[in-house]
Formats: structure tokens, C-alpha cells, sequence
């Protein structure tokens, strides 16, 4: 049994800021840009009729996505919910390929069958959003497993490949996330589960809907690692992550992340907001983790408001190239409506 369960909350100017380097703070703050721009943008085309369907945006939980991801390898893996387009922009999928999916264009990620909710990129081991909580937990607890597979049958003598697995509080009630706790520690599988506890599952707020609030304490049932963490603070997140993800990859089993976070937005688009108070939305807006990084590093002269601004336009540059690139994209066609069910004949 590990012992004893870890709360971390770092505040903003925590002296672990030093250990990390200006240009990983900046390749962070960069990062939680692009998703909050990206999502901004995708509110736009979809109240203009350019997306279909249900959109779920991310506005408000960037921290835990670049905190946690910007730790990966190109070889690890992430497994996503149905607020899945930040995730897999962090995993490196680019943002004209995002796009283009939720255009519902061929050129998209998965060639305009997904949507947004269920990106997927094989290429960069973005193993998809899920519509129904919870679906993605045992499909993590798969990529893990084989990680373990190959080293211990095939002899694989590089590190074992890590899989984070994302999903919200709502989540954690449901049977999947016990059984998959249970798995991970047994086989102790090279897996991080990532509790994005935004507060609210659906209409329904966390503490409404469960007999045990601190989710993170429900990894003691199962003998690893439970940890709380600051979600509005990039900082503490990618701090957890760093250990980890180490931890994981050097065979010593899976880890509990509960990221305190909150969706600045409805649960999605179609979605009026109206049971959530103001005074609860304001205060966490004034905890907005890129204005909370951004006033750090020009605080404390890491980098100039001249170089935030260059990469403020550089982001909106790569939003507007994405906009170009998915109405210039061409619809699916007809005849390959089937196209990509099977593994396609390679001859």
C-alpha cells in the first residue's frame, strides 16, 4: 500500500519555477495559448454553422493538458474524453488537422468521420475523444499493458511507453474507473490517470454526486499513489506530472492526479450556463492559469512582454492558417463512405 496519500498545491511562484527553464515556460505558456485560442475559435465557426453536432470546449482547464502532456515523449500515448481538441493539440496533432476534422473535412485528423468528439491520430499515438464518460479508461489500460507486453515478451530494451488517461469527475462514479485502478495496480502498468475535476459533470456539481468528494483519496482502495493538485496552475500540474511520469516509465505502476480545474464555458455549446452562480464563475476566472503564467514571467523578468506578444501573434497566425486550410479542404466523398472500417490492402 502506498502511504501516504500526497495533496500538492504549489502557488504560482513556488521555487520549483527555477528547475524548469524560461523555454519550458514559455513552450507552456505557448501551448495553454494555442488551446485557448483554438477553442475561442471553434465557438466562432460553430454559432456560424461551420461545425455540426456537439462541440465541448476547454476554456479554463489549459494547465492540466499542457502541465501534464508537455512531460510525454513522442512514443508515449494520451487517451482523451469528448473534450478532446486541447489534448490533442498538446500531443503535437496539428491545429489545421483539428480543424479540419471538426469541419468534418477529409484532410482532418480522422478524415471527417470523427468530429469533435473523437479526434484521433495514430501517428501521434493520440488514441481518441470518447463520446460516453469513461469508455476511454480500459482503452488506456490496453496501451499500457502492451508497453509491458513488449518489454517483458519481446524484450524490448527501451523505456516502457506511458499512457495518460484523461477523464472528469463524473467519471470517477462509474465502474470502469474502479475496475481499471484495480487492473493498473496489479500489473502495474506504466498509466496515469488524470482526473480533470472541473466542478461540474454535466449540470450536476461534483459534490452533489458523490459519498467521497476527494477523489484523489480513492486511489488508497488500491494501493497507488493518490495526488491533488492545483489544476489553474500550470506549474504544480507539470511539477506531478514530472514525477509521474517517471515513475511509470521506470516500471513502478500507475499514479491518481486529481487537477482542481474549472470550464470557463458551458458544458457545451448548446449549453446556456444558467446553473452555475456568477459569483462561483468569477472566482475562477480571476485564477485563469495563462494570465496567472503570464503575469509570472513578466514579473519576475523571465522573458519581455515583446517576446509574449511574438508568440501571442505566432498563435493566432496558426489559428488562422488552420480556419484557411479547413474551408479549403474538400468534403468525404461518397464512394468512400466505407473507407476506413477495415485495415486497408497494403498490394
Amino acid at each position: 500500500m502506498y502511504e501516504p496519500v500526497n495533496k500538492i498545491s504549489l502557488p504560482i511562484d513556488s521555487s520549483i519555477i527555477t528547475d524548469i527553464g524560461k523555454n519550458k515556460l514559455l513552450a507552456l505558456y505557448q501551448d495553454m495559448l494555442l488551446g485557448r485560442n483554438f477553442e475561442d475559435m471553434c465557438a466562432q465557426m460553430y454559432y456560424r454553422g461551420k461545425m455540426f453536432g456537439f462541440v465541448h470546449l476547454y476554456n479554463g482547464q489549459e494547465a492540466v493538458s499542457s502541465g501534464i502532456i508537455n512531460e510525454l515523449d513522442s512514443q508515449d500515448y494520451v487517451c482523451s474524453t469528448y473534450r478532446d481538441h486541447v489534448h490533442a493539440l498538446s500531443k503535437g496533432v496539428p491545429a489545421k488537422s483539428v480543424m479540419a476534422e471538426l469541419f468534418g473535412k477529409e484532410t482532418g485528423c480522422s478524415h471527417g468521420r470523427g468530429g469533435s468528439m473523437h479526434i484521433f491520430s495514430a501517428k501521434h499515438n493520440f488514441l481518441g475523444g470518447f463520446a460516453f464518460i469513461g469508455e476511454g479508461i480500459p482503452i488506456a489500460i490496453g496501451s499500457a499493458f502492451q508497453s509491458i507486453y513488449k518489454k517483458q515478451i519481446f524484450q524490448k530494451s527501451s523505456l516502457l511507453s506511458v499512457t495518460v488517461c484523461f477523464f472528469g469527475d463524473g467519471t470517477t462514479n462509474n465502474g470502469q474507473f474502479f475496475e481499471c485502478l484495480n487492473m493498473a495496480v496489479l500489473w502495474k502498468l506504466p498509466v496515469i490517470f488524470v482526473v480533470e475535476n472541473n466542478q461540474w459533470a454535466i449540470g450536476m456539481a461534483h459534490n452533489r454526486s458523490t459519498s467521497s468528494p476527494e477523489i484523489y483519496k480513492k486511489a488508497q482502495a488500491f494501493g497507488l499513489p493518490g495526488i491533488e493538485v492545483d489544476g489553474m496552475d500550470v506549474l504544480a500540474v507539470n511539477s506531478v506530472a514530472e514525477k509521474a511520469v517517471n515513475r511509470a516509465r521506470l516500471g513502478e505502476g500507475p499514479t491518481l492526479i486529481e487537477a482542481l480545474t474549472y470550464r470557463f464555458r458551458g458544458h457545451s455549446l448548446a449549453d446556456p450556463d444558467e446553473l452555475r452562480s456568477r459569483e462561483e464563475k468569477n472566482a475562477w476566472l480571476a485564477r485563469d492559469p495563462i494570465k496567472r503564467l503570464k503575469k509570472y514571467i513578466i514579473e519576475n523578468s523571465i522573458s519581455s512582454l515583446d517576446d509574449l506578444n511574438n508568440i501571442e501573434v505566432k498563435v493566432k497566425k496558426d489559428i488562422d492558417d488552420s480556419i484557411d486550410f479547413a474551408l479549403s479542404s474538400p468534403e468525404p466523398q461518397i464512394k468512400d463512405l466505407k473507407r476506413y472500417l477495415f485495415v486497408e490492402d497494403c498490394e
